[in-house]
């Protein structure tokens, strides 16, 4: 389906808005960015959704090992050398932010499979399915819509409860950074008053419980990212793409150079893509990093060790990864500078490219991707 947006220049008096003086700035100084890695010579790791995604179709365990989105899995993922843990934010009807991906939850009654949306849902209504914190409470199935519409019991090895972000801020270690996707529906026409008021909502929870943790904003939504950009100053704002692998009713969705353009005029601070959307527009990267733009990538390539290290080459700073124990480790192998001297970096298991060899992989991952 197509999406359907607000453009900015659909948007009256942009410019005019505004929130409480509670999220202009929380530190005098804003934001450190290289916390975050802009324009660090760190490499950053950020688990996907947790310790991964869940693909419950799949036939590899570790797609299915523990909850996506839920303290089970942040704290997981806290065990191996990640600096962020990626994760979607939603805000209940009645303005709580919760940690869920789909817009839709799906759960059995009577026989039949039923769905509710998510932001339709009040807290108390949310929090009743799945895993219950209290042990003499049973909560309701959940069920799962694969891509191809096929139906299928959100089962996995160990199992959470869903939770909100003020829970994430409060029982995940406060080392681990957050990269909160601002989530929106793709198929929903949204009002500037209703991206302001969901965004307030988050953001009061942030600024509330944030302290000392990194925080990385992020969101496929233009207007939203637009908007959280203009009303606070303290923590970074990226703009999520698909990088030209599908195609939007918004052209601002519709190609990395549109995204560029994006940040560019909204003052934000990174790109999120796709990886193959990097991987076929390799001369993208020297531009997004002329603008002084991070670089982030997320997909199932980053889920390839080698693949990862060719992004490293060619200056991404980070990628979302769903295996990450495996990436983190290969990371910290191939990439991540081990000191011996103050002077001198050697780099363990480095891989050796000549100039000649990596313009032949630049040219043939493009056709690789295709297949």
């Amino acid at each position: 389906m197509a999406l359907t947006a607000v453009h900015v220049a659909d948007v009256p008096n942009l410019d005019q808005v505004s929130l409480p003086p509670l999220y202009s700035t929380r530190f005098s100084k804003g934001v450190d960015v290289e916390r975050i890695g802009a324009k660090s010579p760190k490499f950053l790791v950020l688990g996907h959704r947790g310790s991964g995604m869940n693909m419950l179709q799949s036939s590899d365990r570790r797609m299915k090992a523990f909850k996506e989105n839920s303290i089970l899995s942040f704290n997981s993922a806290a065990q191996f050398s990640v600096d962020f843990v990626e994760f979607d934010v939603q805000v209940t009807k009645d303005d709580c932010p919760v940690i869920f991906h789909d817009n839709f939850i799906l759960s059995e009654e009577n026989a039949t499979v039923y769905e509710k949306r998510v932001t339709e849902l009040s807290l108390s209504e949310f929090l009743c399915y799945g895993p219950q914190r209290e042990p003499s409470k049973v909560g309701k199935s959940l069920f799962r819509k694969t891509k191809d519409g096929e139906i299928i019991s959100w089962n996995v090895e160990k199992d959470d409860s869903l939770c909100t972000l003020e829970e994430a801020f409060q029982k995940v270690h406060p080392s681990l950074g957050f990269n909160i996707e601002l989530k929106f529906d793709d198929h929903v026409v949204y009002q500037q008053e209703q991206l302001i008021h969901a965004l307030q909502s988050i953001l009061k929870v942030v600024f509330e419980h944030a302290k000392d943790r990194p925080i990385i904003f992020s969101t496929f939504q233009p207007d939203a990212a637009l908007i959280t950009r203009k009303v606070q100053s303290t923590y970074p704002v990226f703009f999520l793409t698909n990088g030209g692998n599908e195609i939007y009713y918004d052209a601002r969705r519709n190609s990395l150079e549109e995204g560029l353009k994006l940040c560019v005029e909204g003052g934000l601070q990174g790109i999120v893509s796709e990886v193959k959307g990097i991987l076929r527009n390799p001369g993208v990267v020297s531009k997004i990093k002329a603008a002084n733009l991070s670089l982030l990538t997320y997909g199932k390539l980053n889920n390839v060790p080698e693949a990862v290290y060719l992004q490293n080459l060619m200056g991404i700073e980070g990628v979302i990864v769903d295996l990450v124990q495996e990436i983190a480790e290969a990371v910290s192998e191939m990439i991540k500078p081990l000191k011996e001297k103050e002077e001198q970096i050697q780099v363990k298991a480095k891989p050796h490219f000549t100039e000649k060899e990596l313009s032949f992989l630049f040219k043939l991952i493009p056709e690789l991707i295709q297949q």
